[in-house]
């Protein structure tokens, strides 16, 4: 009788991990055997006792924070995502301009030679742009590769709107849409989600994938 009882205790345990593999795989599962740490904001400066600033709380950033893959790409080390080097390469598009565009994004010989085919890259959803931001930073909320001090064009991305540098528009697209329909974005100047109409409503695009 125990060794029935043994039997059947490990074939639910068997179950379970295939489940949880399997729930991975897909990438919709719910399993709770992914914990997600919340990484460190980036913010340093304190400004009243108790604030994120005096206690850095969560998983701190890496060091270096980037790495420029010399293909046209940048992983980010805290997320393992893969950006594309350029943030400016489509420039202004509507939603689902910006949708197709990265869907279509691939190698090109040219300015990115990292073996991509189409279907690897895609718009990323807002937590995915959120993970960039450092606020210890503004304008843009971004730091260098090192993350040692505060982006600069070439350094590792090129192209990252700013404010005052004449485009007119410092928002970037994400794939996500709120309950009513708007599209989610997000401003890298302030660090600040933007609800954004649809329709004509064109802004910047920035493309990410999954490492390989």
């Amino acid at each position: 009788m125990r060794y029935g009882k043994i039997s059947m205790v490990m074939v639910t345990l068997l179950l379970v991990i295939l489940w949880g593999v399997q729930a991975d795989a897909a990438g919709k599962g719910k399993s709770s055997r992914i914990p997600a740490p919340v990484p460190q904001t980036g913010q340093t400066q304190s400004f009243y006792a108790g604030d994120d600033g005096a206690l850095e709380m969560g998983v701190p950033l890496p060091e270096p924070r980037f790495t420029d893959n010399g293909d046209g790409t940048v992983t980010d080390n805290l997320t393992k995502l893969v950006w594309l080097k350029n943030a400016d390469r489509f420039g202004l598009l509507t939603w689902q301009a910006a949708l197709i565009a990265c869907n279509s994004l691939q190698d090109d010989d040219v300015d990115l030679t990292d073996g991509s085919i189409s279907g690897d890259w895609r718009l990323p959803n807002i937590r995915e742009l959120l993970s960039l931001l450092d606020y210890g930073y503004t304008n843009p909320c971004l730091s260098n590769a090192l993350g040692s001090g505060k982006y600069v064009d070439g350094d590792p991305f090129v192209g990252v709107s700013l404010y005052g540098g004449g485009g007119g528009d410092n928002n970037y697209w994400s794939s996500t849409s709120n309950p009513e329909g708007s599209g989610l974005g997000l401003d890298f100047v302030d660090g600040q989600v933007r609800i954004m109409g649809k329709g004509d409503y064109t802004h910047y695009v920035w493309p990410v994938r999954n490492a390989n």
